[in-house]
C-alpha cells in the first residue's frame, strides 16, 4: 500500500469537508488520517488528508477535487519535502509501582505528562508515525486505558507557501 498526504487548501464553506470526503469514498480510497484547520489567510482552511492507495490513481480523484468549487489548490507533499506530525493523547495505568517506569519512557520520548491521577497518567506526544508508534509499543507492558488521536499535519519545507502561491494569481 501506499500512503500519500495531500494538503488542500480551500474556502471555509459548510459542507466542503463532507464533499472531500465523499470524493474519496466513492473511488474506494480509505482515508487514514484527516486534519482540518484555519490558515493564515482569513476565509480559508486546510484539510490534510493521508490516503491508502493500492493500484488505484490518485490523479483521478485529485481532478475531481479540483472541479470542487470551493477547493483552492491541492499540493501532494512528499515525506522528503515537508513537516509531517501526528498529535496523541494516551491514558496509562500508572501505579505507585510502576509511575516512575511510565515517567522515564514518556521522557525519554520527550513527550509531556499533562494530568495525573493516583492510577493512571495522560501523556501528550508530538512526532512523526515513527516516534508516536515506538512510545505506544513502550508503554503497552503498562497498560494502555485509552487513546486519543488528531489526523496528521503537514506543511511544505523551505520558504514556499501554498497560500502565497494563491494569492498572487
Amino acid at each position: 500500500m501506499t500512503k500519500h498526504v495531500l494538503s488542500l487548501l480551500v474556502e471555509d464553506k459548510p459542507g466542503l469537508l463532507t464533499r472531500v470526503a465523499g470524493l474519496f469514498a466513492r473511488r474506494g480510497f480509505n482515508i487514514d488520517s484527516l486534519a482540518v484547520g484555519v490558515t493564515e489567510v482569513p476565509g480559508l482552511s486546510r484539510i490534510t488528508v493521508v490516503v491508502d492507495v493500492e493500484g488505484l490513481p490518485l490523479e483521478q480523484v485529485t481532478k475531481q477535487l479540483n472541479k470542487l468549487v470551493n477547493v483552492i489548490k491541492i499540493v501532494e507533499l512528499e515525506q522528503s519535502a515537508s513537516v509531517q506530525r501526528e498529535h496523541m493523547l494516551i491514558k496509562v495505568r500508572a501505579d505507585n509501582q510502576t509511575r516512575s517506569n511510565v515517567i522515564e519512557v514518556v521522557n525519554l520520548f520527550r513527550a509531556s505528562i499533562v494530568d495525573y491521577a493516583t492510577d493512571a497518567l495522560v501523556i501528550e506526544v508530538t512526532g512523526d508515525r515513527g516516534k508516536v508508534d515506538a512510545l505506544l509499543r513502550a508503554l503497552e507492558p503498562f497498560g494502555i486505558k485509552e487513546l486519543a488521536q488528531s489526523g496528521m499535519v503537514a506543511i511544505g519545507r523551505g520558504g514556499k507557501s501554498i497560500t502565497e502561491r494563491v494569492l498572487r494569481s
